[in-house]
């Protein structure tokens, strides 16, 4: 049952290591479609960069993804050699995977909200003329149609499910 959890968490790191490759690869063809609807706008698009919002695979959008790789493909390789460590560790870094994907799906449900809030704590009227629907679906229209909703989507359904399932398979182990 542990080589079922160690295939579901190395299917985990693959959805979260997604993240920052597709961010990489089209990241600035998401960062021009948001300049472009921002100046149709009359706002200038350095006002991003100026308030830290980034498209690319800079900072924790790389970090933090490939480090939670990074820990349940070593999760993985401790389950199928069968070591304690794995399971107990398999326990505590799988609830965190799932709390985890949760915030980061409201977080992808609530963005134009989230993203009217911190720009009105920044009280920078260039920012507070922002229309962040326009300004959000320019930038999630540069993604090809594959990445939102479909690979989003997968990538949920894979994080969700198998974290589901290593938990499963840890109680019946």
């Amino acid at each position: 049952m542990m080589t079922v959890a160690a295939v579901a968490q190395l299917l985990i790191a693959l959805a979260f290591v997604s993240i920052p490759l597709v961010r990489h690869r089209y990241g600035a063809a998401a960062k021009a479609a948001a300049d472009a609807e921002l100046t149709r706008q009359g706002v200038r698009p350095a006002v991003l960069e100026e308030n830290g919002m980034r498209f690319d695979a800079g900072g924790h959008e790389t970090w933090a993804p490939v480090g939670i790789a990074l820990v349940m493909t070593t999760l993985a390789v401790l389950n199928v050699a069968g070591n304690d460590w794995g399971r107990m560790l398999s326990w505590i870094f799988q609830v965190l995977v799932l709390l985890g994907n949760g915030v980061i799906l409201y977080s992808n449900l609530t963005a134009a909200k989230s993203i009217r809030a911190a720009f009105a704590r920044k009280a920078d009227p260039e920012l507070a003329r922002i229309d962040v629907e326009r300004f959000l679906d320019a930038a999630e229209n540069a993604f090809p149609r594959w990445v939102m909703p479909y690979l989003q989507n997968l990538r949920h359904v894979i994080v969700f499910g198998g974290s589901i399932l290593v938990l499963i398979a840890l109680l019946v182990a």
